[in-house]
């Protein structure tokens, strides 16, 4: 049973991005920089809440429960009853062999009712695509927002850093009304002097984070590693971390075509329970809706970032501590880790880093 431990020490909260509900004059995430002459929107800090998590084998794990505050406020006073999200931002690589797979093959997982009767209900996020002018499968984000590599990238250059294209022509991006001197800078005339990225721009970058490779997997054939890969399965990890695709056999697009790959995700929104819920709806994506996050490259995680740090806000500091906050639909196989022999456990987290 969690007992609630002493208050940790604290950081800035520098690597993450604050999306934001109802505080019109923030606008809808928070900018923590600003260009030079200009003052920032405000301060996000975060300080840590210990918890204490008993396992089996007399083992323990300390989850540090995050509670965040934002201050330094350069635009008036911070709008009552306002929602907001901390997001850390997500790794890029595998991107282009995500949008390879065909809806189907995603749909397919879809058991919103939970016919099954598993406990498991994760659905499909569909949303309104920008580039086609249609209804698609949403893929990317933290809860699915976006259908395609290159509006990811648009929507980040809009929102991110203030940077309009063909797709977010807005020049003046995250400046709210409130924010006049933002709004009086020479963002450029869209109608005269074309958007700060143009199309050709845009296609380019959207070619490179489509084709960012991704780390070669570590120690797949191990004895440890094939035994933890038996307990992922045998714990549920696999219900809703599915392993394997085939992507789309794609028309002039030889390399991501017709390629098996292992991404561990269904794509879906899971309600993962009040541990992890935010409390900030997003159109039709609740506050305790998460898409379950790929798992391909997660053992790289401390090489490439300098840290471990994981979960939508960096809360966890390690694999167990992810797994741990897991809840909702994920309560019955955070329990199974729980409950299971030290050996399991380790053999499980050494899986893990070897994807």
């Amino acid at each position: 049973m969690p007992e609630d431990g002493q208050v940790g020490g604290g950081h800035r909260g520098a690597a993450l991005m604050l999306k934001l509900s109802g505080a019109p004059t923030y606008g809808m995430q928070l900018q923590t920089n600003s260009l030079s002459g200009l003052a920032a929107e405000a301060q996000l800090d975060v300080t840590y809440r210990e918890e204490r998590i008993a396992l089996s084998g007399d083992e323990a794990a300390i989850l540090h429960v995050p509670q965040y505050t934002v201050s330094a406020l350069g635009y008036g006073p911070w709008p009552e009853g306002a929602a907001y999200s901390p997001r850390l931002a997500p790794p890029l690589p595998g991107l282009g062999l995500i949008e390879a797979i065909a809806a189907a093959d995603i749909l397919a997982w879809e058991d919103p009712a939970d016919a099954d009767d598993d406990g498991i209900s994760g659905r499909a996020r569909r949303v309104y695509s920008r580039e086609y002018g249609v209804e698609m499968l949403g893929r990317f984000g933290r809860k699915a927002a976006m259908p395609t590599v290159r509006e990811q990238s648009a929507d980040a250059f809009s929102n991110d850093i203030g940077i309009s294209s063909p797709l977010y022509p807005d020049p003046w991006g995250e400046c709210s009304e409130a924010q006049e001197a933002c709004r009086v800078l020479p963002h450029g005339d869209n109608d005269v002097r074309g958007f700060e990225i143009d199309a050709k721009g845009l296609n380019l970058l959207t070619l490179y984070t489509a084709s960012l490779a991704l780390p070669i997997r570590k120690d797949a054939e191990q004895d440890e590693v094939l035994r933890g890969k038996a307990v992922f399965h045998a714990a549920g990890c696999a219900d809703c971390h599915r392993p394997a695709y085939v992507t789309h056999r794609l028309k002039d697009d030889p390399s991501r075509s017709f390629q098996l790959i292992w991404p561990y995700s269904d794509f879906l929104l899971h309600d993962m329970g009040e541990g992890l819920a935010d409390h900030r709806n997003e159109d039709d994506a609740s506050g305790r809706e998460w898409k379950t996050p790929p798992l391909w490259g997660i053992g790289h995680t401390e090489e490439i970032a300098g840290q471990e740090r994981y979960l939508h806000d960096g809360r966890a500091r390690s694999l167990l501590e992810a797994v741990l906050w897991h809840g909702g639909e994920a309560e019955a196989a955070r329990e199974r880790v729980v409950d299971m022999s030290p050996e399991e456990r380790a053999a499980l987290l050494r899986f893990l880093k070897s994807l």
